[in-house]
């Protein structure tokens, strides 16, 4: 396919004034595990045929960082279930330094022993590692079915290439509250940063999520009693709120989407696995960038990604209470976390 002329940076703006410098792709919507807050214990996933491959996912990337996007992160689903992942993390990773300022992962660490070495050899230098419970039985009920000793084999692996870790833990009531403070601890024993995260209303699951819903003021007050936390004004790219763990090189943050909205600062849109260009996780809009790069190439992508930044609305509108209807139809897994 022949390259569209480069638009100016200063172009990826949206109708709001925001910057888009952040690119998050999924690029499958499988996974390995079946976390209950996330996706329901049956799950259908779009058929192979319907995902974008490999060269169209790194043109359009390509493309973004044309435009001015500093940061890309592959997600999933699990990520490194995809057999070509590492592939286009290494085609990816050339863009750092040329465009590119970072190329990072989020995974659940279930495969990442066997590719923690690769990911660094491709230009990663910091992944996120989702992980809501360090006891194996908690661990294996969230997941249903996972084995926790996996998944802190690839962390250890991780850190051993010299990947710098953040740990992403859901924040759910009654299932892992208890864990919260003890998991700081272990992060700062580790050299990992530790990230909670309210539960979101994405996607059908099994369970009513109002049911596990845990405000992280109330958390961040908590470990406050427990912790010498000092506020940091660090700033990841992401919509995180730091703070800092006196004494340690440890950041704890916070993405509060229910109980503290960050979405006038956003920086962020999400391509999914099918090669939708998703404006906000919490609305149902997108522009397809596939059927674009498909019928009229990359000239086509450049004015859909345009038309998307006119699209993106000035803020999501997540709500939780028993028995409600999810704020979108899709799983996170589609667009990626």
């Amino acid at each position: 396919m022949a390259s569209a002329p480069a638009p100016d940076a200063d172009k990826l703006v949206d109708r709001h004034g925001r910057a888009i410098r952040y690119l998050r792709i999924s690029v499958t919507d499988r996974c390995d595990l079946r976390c209950r807050y996330c996706m329901a214990e049956t799950m259908t996933f779009l058929p192979r045929s319907a995902l974008l491959s490999l060269e169209e996912i790194a043109l359009i990337a390509e493309r973004f960082v044309a435009r001015g996007v500093r940061k890309i992160r592959l997600t999933g689903g699990e990520p490194l279930v995809r057999r070509d992942m590492i592939e286009l993390a290494w085609r990816l990773g050339r863009q750092i330094g040329a465009g590119l300022d970072e190329l990072t992962l989020t995974t659940n660490a279930t495969r990442l022993a066997a590719h923690a070495e690769e990911l660094f050899a491709a230009g990663m230098r910091r992944i996120n590692v989702s992980l809501d419970s360090r006891d194996p039985a908690n661990f294996r009920y969230i997941t249903r079915h996972g084995d926790l000793t996996r998944v802190l084999e690839g962390i250890a692996a991780a850190k051993a290439t010299g990947l710098k870790i953040k740990i992403n833990m859901v924040a759910l009531k009654g299932l892992n509250e208890h864990e919260i403070a003890p998991m700081l601890a272990w992060a700062a024993d580790e050299g990992h940063d530790l990230t909670l995260i309210e539960t979101m209303p994405l996607g059908r699951i099994d369970e009513d999520r109002a049911d596990r819903f845990l405000p992280l003021p109330r958390v961040l007050a908590d470990l406050r009693d427990r912790f010498d936390l000092v506020s940091d004004d660090h700033q990841s790219g992401g919509p995180a709120r730091y703070w800092r763990l006196a004494g340690t090189g440890t950041r704890l943050g916070l993405i509060s989407p229910l109980t503290g909205n960050f979405c006038a600062t956003c920086n962020r849109v999400r391509l999914s696995t099918d090669g939708k260009l998703h404006m906000c996780l919490g609305h149902e809009d997108s522009v397809d960038l596939r059927e674009a790069i498909r019928s009229g190439g990359l000239a086509e992508v450049d004015a859909r990604i345009s038309e998307a930044l006119d699209l993106k609305p000035a803020a999501h509108d997540f709500r939780i209470a028993a028995g409600t209807a999810p704020a979108v139809s899709r799983h996170m897994s589609v667009t990626g976390g």
